[in-house]
């Protein structure tokens, strides 16, 4: 038991720990995902899955996979699929077939597999998963449509490669009884739309029974998870590998029925996710054995060179043409296809089943399998951002801020950011409001920011910061507090002076944003100054004239507004945090006009301040 627990903890602390680095550095997450899980597995020899959990390891594996694929379905907005140009219908309509046509001539012709053993291993292949494909996007820049591409593809194709083998493996077990080709596809096909109505038939009973609170509020999350394993071992039942259909279809639904308790639930979910997604990559890279490195031949080295430049390019460009997809786009999708770990696990089950009919060839599943996740991973995870850029797919190439509430110090504000060369777009709900910022070549959007709409209409991840300014302080933290989770809590700040969690009359910290400026101006004092002058000036600062003589030259009552980091970054000083600017950094204050001028517009010289 304890060494069951030490072993969790470790997984659990080397997953997360993988995630952190490549956060900090940038580098891909799944590529560190599986080499840590590599060297704590067969390298030292710490995680031995197999002697720790037993017979467990397999279903707690199944299921985790399970609820990968329903978050992930979650995250599908029919909406979204729009601007996809049908492309994902392509990929799945035509791209699985030819994708399992031309893997099967791979692994016959370049691999030397026997045809049954090749066509069941091409059809795990015809899938990337969202294992792979979503901690990839998550640091990757890349534009939205080929970026929904992806992760459309990933989580909607995974269950259809699992039917691809088992279609194979039902017929060659069925074979010798007699039983046809199509026989056994009609079976696998009846049995994939009982499963896709399990999911459909949950999704439905969720959606009636949430709204009606025939479910408490500290039940909905419980449920939901509870819900989804019982939809994925109810469909295995029926016939193996179609519960990750269904609870596929089960999210998909989920996520289109617009239920408001999810935008609870999403926080918690997705965290969850992440934790699985670490667990079972380190997991299942800690199960691999060098020993089937032993058969690797030299004609594997060209079946992988074979399935990343020609299967997969092949595969993505006949399904998407004519399509209204721009080339530089089909080109970064036919080259980004990522396989998991997952697809070891997938290849070692059949191996076994294979032998078991006869076909020695199942063993090299798993030496192929182990070669195609590690070529892949590294291939695409440090590639990604190199050949999105070379193409021209990537999106904001400096993210800026997200300013909402037109005001005449908003625009002023907006001004500063784009003098310092930072994007910038205000947001409000009046055209009339946004009159100056339009006038002043300010990108604008017209519309409630909280409206389900802007899901469609803003894409969110250009922004680095968002800045609520509105007239209406508890509107401006409303703002912040829904767009906390997706910006991030240190990066929304808003007007309004800093509330006393002791004083009844004020919002509590965890319901605002950041308060703007050290001393936490409200929204009044903040338009009294503004009309009584006051203007922003920037200063960078240098070796030679520090952040204290900068802060020395200003007038007593001007405020530290924002840094702006050499990298592009901005950090705005509020009463809880008081960043540090360095050399090369630009700091903006907001105090009186030396010269009387509300309308100066300041300049910025090296270790200068200037009004």
């Amino acid at each position: 038991m304890e060494q069951q627990s030490l072993v969790i903890a470790l997984i659990g602390a080397l997953g997360i720990g993988a995630q952190w680095v490549a956060w900090r550095t940038g580098w891909p997450a799944i590529a560190l995902m599986l080499a840590a899980g590599v060297l704590a597995g067969p390298v030292t020899g710490l995680i031995i899955p197999k002697q720790t959990f037993g017979e467990l390891l397999e279903p707690m594996i199944a299921v985790a996979v399970a609820l990968i694929l329903f978050e992930g379905g979650l995250s599908l907005n029919f909406r979204e699929l729009r601007k996809t140009e049908g492309a994902v219908i392509r990929l799945m309509t035509i791209g699985i077939p030819v994708g399992w046509l031309l893997g099967a001539l791979a692994c016959y012709y370049v691999a030397g597999l026997v045809w049954p053993v090749a066509i069941l291993f091409a059809g795990i292949l015809v899938v990337t998963g969202p294992t792979v494909v979503i901690p990839l996007l998550r640091q990757s820049n890349i534009a939205p449509r080929p970026r929904a591409i992806l992760k459309w593809e990933a989580i909607v194709n995974d269950p259809f490669g699992a039917l691809c083998a088992v279609i194979t493996y039902e017929y060659l077990r069925r074979v010798d009884e007699g039983g046809t080709l199509l026989s056994v596809v009609a079976a696998l096909l009846a049995a994939a739309l009982v499963s896709g109505l399990i999911g459909y038939g949950m999704a439905r009973a969720i959606a009636w029974a949430f709204p009606r609170g025939h479910v408490p509020e500290y039940l909905k999350a419980p449920v939901l998870l509870v819900a989804v394993i019982g939809t994925f071992t109810l469909s295995n039942l029926i016939q193996q590998e179609t519960g990750l259909l269904a609870v596929t279809v089960m999210g998909v639904a989920v996520a289109n029925m617009r239920l408001d308790s999810l935008r609870d639930i999403h926080p918690f979910k997705e965290n969850v996710t992440v934790l699985l997604i670490s667990g079972v990559f380190v997991l299942l890279s800690a199960s691999l054995d060098f020993s089937v490195l032993r058969s690797f031949e030299w004609r594997f080295a060209a079946f992988l060179l074979a399935l990343l430049l020609l299967v997969r390019p092949a595969t993505v460009l006949l399904a998407l043409a004519f399509s209204k997809i721009p080339w530089n786009e089909r080109l970064l999708i036919a080259w980004i296809a990522p396989r998991g770990v997952v697809a070891v696990a997938v290849s070692g089950l059949f191996a076994l089943r294979l032998e078991q009919l006869g076909y020695g060839n199942g063993n090299i599943l798993v030496t192929l399998s182990f070669a195609v996740v590690v070529a892949t991973i590294i291939a695409h995870g440090f590639s990604i951002r190199h050949v999105a850029r070379w193409l021209k797919v990537t999106g904001a190439t400096q993210k800026g801020l997200l300013i909402v509430g037109s005001t005449p110090w908003s625009v002023s504000l907006a001004r500063q950011l784009q003098s310092l060369g930072l994007p910038v777009m205000i947001a409000d709900t009046s055209w009339q409001r946004l009159a100056s910022a339009r006038q002043a070549a300010i990108d604008t959007y017209h519309g409630e920011i909280l409206a389900e709409a802007t899901d469609e209409r803003l894409d969110l991840t250009q922004f680095q910061v968002l800045a609520a300014t509105t007239e209406n302080e508890a509107y401006n933290a409303l703002v912040c507090s829904e767009f906390a989770h997706e910006i991030g809590r240190d990066s929304v700040y808003q007007l309004g002076a800093s509330g006393d969690d002791e004083d009844r009359r004020s919002l509590p910290e965890a319901l605002r944003g950041r308060a703007m400026f050290t001393a936490g101006h409200g929204v009044d004092d903040i338009f009294q100054r503004e009309a009584a002058g006051w203007t922003f000036r920037k200063t960078r600062i240098s070796e030679q004239f520090r952040f204290d003589d900068a802060r020395s030259i200003l007038p007593d009552e001007a405020d530290m507004l924002f840094v702006l980091r050499k990298d592009g970054r901005i950090r705005f000083f509020t009463h809880a945090a008081r960043p540090t600017p360095q050399s090369g950094d630009v700091v903006v204050s907001y105090g009186p006009s030396r010269h009387g001028d509300p309308n100066a517009s300041p300049s910025i010289q090296a270790g200068v301040s200037v009004a």
